[in-house]
């Protein structure tokens, strides 16, 4: 069965499409470096999106329910990947008994909600004892340099490495790890080869509505999920924030 892409909006990415593969290989990379935190486990994936992270989880867990509030989006996911069990709901309030999964996983999604220490209170209520939550999100110091509001109009507030940290120990969770995303070797060639920013570079080509540059292009098209790196050296250089932390 084919299935019809989601529409680009830039509230979410989408897998598949040559100008969005930079962004869809810098979430991807997140999950692959995580995944082996849900082997074996049911996991529940707050904020699916399209569902290839979902999918990409199902293939190490034992069970993925996959949540998104967005009808459309997750009526897409259930279509696209049939093994994971799609749910529509509230992330405010998730639709999940107590102590009922062993890992939460929310990946580029924290950053869209009003309301992230009562949704990671939510998250806490739902794993069992010793399960983990997974985040990932934007670091704000990066991704919205100098600005109190987001340059993403579909983020409500952007998150610095201190700020992360203090919301998930706020909610009753034991921080294991805080790293951060960034550019490897090959990436930061392509950073010096396009002006200094290949992210600049593509946001460029979006806001001013012109053609992608061949080059350009097939530089983005040919990223790779192993271009990216994550470390815990210099958390506020980093691209993305990582945290993981356990229920006790």
């Amino acid at each position: 069965m084919t299935v019809e892409p989601l529409p680009l909006t830039g509230e979410r990415t989408v897998p598949g499409i040559a100008e969005e593969n930079y962004w869809f290989r810098r979430h991807e990379a997140a999950y692959l470096d995580l995944v082996h935190h849900c082997a074996g486990a049911v996991v529940l994936e707050a904020g699916c999106g399209e569902g290839y992270g979902a999918a990409l989880i199902a293939r190490h867990a034992a069970r993925v329910v996959a949540l998104d509030y967005d009808q459309l989006t997750a009526e897409h996911a259930a279509r696209a990947y049939p093994e994971l069990a799609v749910l529509r709901g509230n992330l405010a309030s998730l639709p999940l008994r107590d102590a009922s999964v062993d890992v939460v996983a929310n990946l580029q999604v924290i950053e869209h909600l009003w309301d992230q220490a009562g949704f990671l209170a939510e998250c806490a209520r739902v794993l069992r004892p010793g399960g983990r939550l997974i985040v990932t999100t934007p670091n704000r110091i990066t991704f919205s340099p100098g600005r109190d509001t987001p340059l993403n109009p579909f983020h409500t507030r952007e998150l610095n490495p201190a700020e992360l940290a203090e919301l998930v120990v706020g909610a009753g969770l034991e921080l294991e790890l805080l790293a951060g995303l960034r550019h490897g070797p090959r990436l930061r060639e392509l950073d010096a080869r396009f002006g200094g920013s290949i992210i600049d570079a593509q946001v460029a080509v979006v806001v001013q509505g012109d053609e992608w540059p061949p080059d350009l292009l097939a530089a983005v098209a040919d990223v790779r999920s192993e271009d990216f790196e994550i470390t815990t050296d210099d958390l506020d250089a980093s691209l993305d924030l990582v945290a993981v932390a356990v229920r006790t």
